[in-house]
C-alpha cells in the first residue's frame, strides 16, 4: 500500500487535526479515515480549506470528542445522516459515519444504514474522490484506493466508482459536479460517463435551486469557467441548470449579415473576467451581461443585427432569475447594476469623452465602478488586432479620466453640498417634490461641470435658479 503521511501533515494546522483524530480513534477503538477532496488535493498539491473524516462507527460521538480535543466547542449535528460539522477553526471539519445509501427515484433523500469504508466510498461521485487514508497510529497515512482513484487521477479522468447510470440516478447533482470538476481539475469526463449524463440530464429537475446555484458559483470560481459551462451545454444540463444561458447559443443569418454566437461570446467574456480578477461576482456579471440578447435581437436593413435595450431588459430579467436561483439580494442588485451599465463605458470609449459623461457613469456605478471597468475590459472579444489596439487605446483613456475625476470630485460619496434641510430653510419650503427638484438640479450642474462640488458655489447656483424651478411647479 502507498503511504502519504508526509503530504497529509505538510501543513501544521492539518497535522494537528489529523493527529488528534488518530488519538481519539485509538481511545474509542474505531477506524477513522480522512477521505475525498482533501486526499485528492493533497496528492495534486492543491490548496484545501476543509477536512472530511469518515468513521466506521458512531461519527457524531467521534465529532464531539474531536471538537473537545481541539477546543473548538461547537458541533453541528445532522442526526439523520450520521454526520457532524465542526466549525470555528482555521479549517472546517466534517465527520461522517461510514454508511450505505438507497435512493428513491424522485428524491435526493436516501434511506441510510451503517456501512464499511468501501461501501461508503462506492456511493461517492467519482473515483478521484474515493481515496481514503487511515489515521490510526499503526498505519497512519496508508492510502486505501478501492476503485482506482490514483489511476484515474494520473490519467486526468472523471470516472464513477459504480455504473454511472446508478451513480447519477441516486444523486443527479453529481452530473453538474462532473462539469464543475472538469473545469476545476482540468480533467476529462469519461465518454461512458458523458453518455450517461446526456441520458439523464432531465433528472436535474429534482435538485433544489440552491444546490444548482452553488455548483454554478463553484464553476465560476475555477480558473477557466468556460470548460464547465460548455460541458453543461454539450450534455443537455444547461436547460435545467440555467435555461436563459442555454438560449444564447446559435447564429442567425439574413443575406450576408450574421451575428456572433452570444453563448460562445459569453464564455469568452467569463474567461477574460477570470483572468482579470479572482472576484466571483465579476465573473457572474460576465455570465449574465448579455442575457437579454435573444429577446432583443432584430434585423435592420442597412445595419444588420441589433440588440437595442438588452442592457435594461437584461437588468429586469436578472431580478426573476435571482428569485428562481435563490441568489442573495446583495448579489442580485450587483448583477442588475453591472448588466444595466455594461455598455456605458464602452460607448464613452467609442465617442468623444466628456468629464460630465464620466461622472454620470461613476455616480451610477458607485462603489462598483472598478468592477464595471473590469467587466467592460473582459467584454472585448474581437479577434481583429487592429480593432483591439484602437479600442483599448480609447478605453484606457476613459479609465484614466475616471481615476482623475474620482480624485477631484470624490464621486463615490457624491451628493448635493446643499442639503435638503438648508433648501427648505432658505427657500421657505415644506418637505415635498420641490426640495428634491432643486437638489437634483444642483447635482446635475456639478456633474456637467457648471459649478464645483463645493457648498458656496452650489448655494449661489441654487439661489440663481430657484425662481425658475419653483415657478415651473
Amino acid at each position: 500500500m502507498t503511504n502519504i503521511s508526509q503530504l497529509l501533515t505538510a501543513d501544521p494546522v492539518h497535522m494537528a487535526i489529523l493527529k488528534a483524530a488518530g488519538r481519539i480513534a485509538e481511545r474509542m477503538q474505531l477506524s477513522v479515515y480522512v477521505v475525498g477532496g482533501f486526499v485528492r488535493d493533497a496528492l495534486m498539491n492543491r490548496p484545501t480549506t476543509d477536512i472530511d473524516l469518515m468513521v466506521e462507527g458512531d461519527g457524531i460521538a467521534f465529532a464531539v470528542e474531536l471538537s473537545n480535543e481541539l477546543k473548538l466547542g461547537k458541533v453541528v449535528v445532522y442526526e439523520r445522516f450520521g454526520t457532524a460539522l465542526i466549525p470555528g477553526g482555521e479549517v472546517e471539519i466534517e465527520v461522517a459515519t461510514a454508511r450505505k445509501e438507497l435512493y428513491q427515484p424522485h428524491s435526493r433523500k436516501p434511506d441510510i444504514t451503517a456501512g464499511t469504508v468501501k461501501e461508503d466510498m462506492s456511493r461517492r461521485d467519482f473515483t478521484v474522490n474515493t481515496l481514503a487514508v487511515s489515521l490510526r497510529s499503526e498505519d497512519f497515512g496508508e492510502l486505501f484506493d478501492p476503485f482506482g482513484g490514483l489511476r484515474d487521477m494520473a490519467g486526468k479522468r472523471l470516472v464513477t466508482p459504480l455504473d454511472p447510470d446508478a451513480t447519477f440516478r441516486d444523486d443527479p447533482l453529481r452530473m453538474l459536479r462532473a462539469t464543475r470538476f472538469a473545469a476545476q481539475l482540468r480533467f476529462n469526463i469519461d465518454p461512458v460517463v458523458l453518455d450517461s449524463i446526456r441520458r439523464q440530464a432531465q433528472r436535474l429537475q429534482i435538485i433544489s435551486k440552491e444546490r444548482i446555484t452553488e455548483e454554478i458559483i463553484k464553476t465560476l470560481r475555477t480558473d477557466m469557467p468556460s470548460i464547465g459551462f460548455a460541458l453543461m451545454k454539450q450534455t443537455g444540463l444547461l436547460p435545467f441548470a440555467f435555461p436563459e444561458l442555454d438560449m444564447l447559443s446559435g447564429v442567425e443569418r439574413i443575406g450576408k449579415k450574421g451575428h456572433k454566437d452570444v453563448f460562445l461570446h459569453t464564455l469568452q467574456v467569463v474567461d477574460n473576467a477570470a483572468n482579470l480578477s479572482p472576484k466571483m461576482e465579476i465573473r457572474f456579471a460576465a455570465l449574465v451581461h448579455d442575457i437579454a440578447k435573444p429577446q432583443t435581437k432584430r434585423f435592420e436593413k442597412g445595419k444588420g443585427w441589433t440588440f437595442h435595450g438588452h442592457d435594461e431588459i437584461g437588468r429586469r430579467m436578472i431580478k426573476k432569475i435571482a428569485w428562481r436561483m435563490k441568489i442573495s439580494n446583495e448579489l442580485r442588485d450587483y448583477l442588475m447594476l453591472l448588466t444595466k451599465l455594461h455598455l456605458r463605458p464602452i460607448a464613452l470609449a467609442k465617442s468623444g469623452v466628456s468629464d460630465s459623461a464620466v461622472r454620470r457613469v461613476m455616480l451610477e456605478a458607485g462603489e462598483h465602478i472598478e468592477d464595471l471597468m473590469i467587466l467592460c475590459r473582459a467584454d472585448i472579444t474581437t479577434k481583429n488586432p487592429n480593432k483591439v489596439k484602437k479600442y483599448m487605446s480609447n478605453f484606457e483613456h476613459v479609465e484614466a479620466l475616471m481615476k482623475d475625476v474620482a480624485l477631484r470630485d470624490e464621486m463615490r460619496a457624491f451628493q448635493s453640498p446643499v442639503r435638503g434641510d438648508v433648501i427648505m430653510q432658505e427657500l421657505k419650503l415644506k418637505p415635498g417634490p420641490s426640495v428634491g427638484t432643486i437638489k437634483k438640479a444642483i447635482e446635475e450642474a456639478i456633474l456637467d461641470g457648471i459649478i464645483p462640488n463645493e457648498y458656496g458655489p452650489a448655494f449661489e447656483y441654487m439661489m440663481s435658479i430657484k425662481d425658475d424651478l419653483l415657478n415651473k411647479g
